[in-house]
């Protein structure tokens, strides 16, 4: 992962994204260089377009949230019906012992 981000400091300070670059960032994190997946990313990268990339990847974080959130309103939904049925049987708890 740390690759992927040096990646993209690279490309946010408008820098190459090569080995070379891209080697230094990882070593000045402390992380230690695997340079079989330094050559792997920047070939990976060669041809993508990152700034398209970066810009495409919040649609399909908000795609995927708009799930979650109808789960939880059904989640809520069942609640009220628990609480519900809740109420009613302590009342006919209540009526044994009043």
């Amino acid at each position: 992962m740390e690759y992927v981000y040096a990646a993209l400091l690279l490309h946010k300070l408008k820098k190459e994204v090569s080995e070379e670059n891209l080697t230094s960032v990882v070593k000045a994190s402390g992380a230690e260089v695997n340079e079989a997946q330094v050559k792997s990313l920047v070939a990976a990268l060669a041809d993508v377009d990152i700034d398209e990339a970066v810009k495409a990847a919040p649609v399909a974080v908000a795609a995927a949230a708009a799930p979650e959130a109808a789960a939880k309103e059904e989640a809520k939904e069942e609640k009220k019906d628990d609480g519900k049925s809740e109420a009613q049987a302590m009342e006919g708890l209540s009526s044994l012992f009043g």
